[in-house]
């Protein structure tokens, strides 16, 4: 900050909003009455967003955020929430000088849960602090929990993923096939991640498999056609089995597949044992 902000009675400040979405693509929204760019960030007038209250402590717990309207503005389309663009977006909410534009950021966090309410739309909040919250002790478990292709399960990436094109959609269905690609189990729970079309940016995961193609978890667009690009990388079911028997990455597995449930201690003696 390169001075204090409210230091008289009648300023020039506005609230300004940014959010850096995990597709590459950045908004920015200041309550002023006309755009504001600044750090090379053109922020759009949204007079009708309304914050409330920030506040801000040295406590461990997570800050308190409250803002209305956040994500009313045109810019922010009902599509895009829907198909998980938003998703673990980073915001940073701020005051600026609409005169000079000195500025300071007031919090930094995520995006968490978005809903619709009101022919609008409400989002959670989530500061910096609530990564102090996760637990970082693992827990037994007799799949993997490790995320396939990361670097606790160190099989190579490029040996399961494969740049495809689209051949066929069933809108309808959900449903899409990629050129190459055998629509079998291999890549039943993979990712799609699209590098063009509609859903550029965007990753969904397979979540079924037919002789159409890949059923995926997100609504696809009607404009989706033949031609179109995506990363396609095979899936995983985290169980010991597919971990030695499809992969050879026993070695590896981050789960106890043999270890004694709490079933063991209700069990008693019969006759036959």
């Amino acid at each position: 900050m390169s001075r204090p902000f409210f230091s008289t009675q009648l300023e020039g400040v506005a609230t300004y909003w940014r959010i850096f979405r995990s597709d590459g693509v950045t908004l920015g929204f200041t309550s002023h009455n006309r755009p504001l760019t600044f750090d090379g960030i053109t922020h759009r007038a949204a007079p009708g967003m309304l914050p409330s209250a920030i506040r801000r402590t040295a406590r461990l717990e997570r800050d308190s955020v409250e803002v209305q309207g956040i994500l009313s503005h045109d810019a922010i389309s009902e599509a895009d929430l829907e198909s998980g663009r938003y998703g673990d977006a980073r915001v940073t909410i701020g005051l600026v000088d609409w005169e000079n534009l000195d500025r300071a950021a007031l919090f930094q966090g995520t995006l968490g849960n978005v809903s619709s309410e009101d022919n609008g739309f409400v989002a959670e909040l989530r500061s910096a602090k609530a990564a102090l919250e996760a637990d970082f002790v693992p827990r037994t478990s007799p799949t993997c929990r490790a995320a396939f292709c990361d670097a606790a399960c160190r099989l190579n990436p490029s040996f399961y993923t494969r740049l495809a094109k689209v051949t066929a959609v069933d809108v309808e269905d959900n449903m899409v096939s990629f050129a190459g690609l055998q629509q079998g189990s291999d890549y039943l729970q993979g990712t799609v991640r699209w590098i063009d079309g509609p859903h550029a940016g965007a990753a969904m995961q397979v979540v079924d498999h037919g002789a159409g193609g890949f059923v995926l978890d997100l609504p696809l667009s009607v404009t989706l056609a033949a031609g179109h690009r995506a990363i396609v990388r095979q899936g995983c079911d985290h169980t010991i089995d597919t971990c030695a028997g499809r992969f050879g990455n026993a070695v590896n597995f981050q789960g106890e597949p043999f270890l004694p449930g709490n079933d063991l201690l209700t069990r008693y003696p019969t006759s036959s044992s």
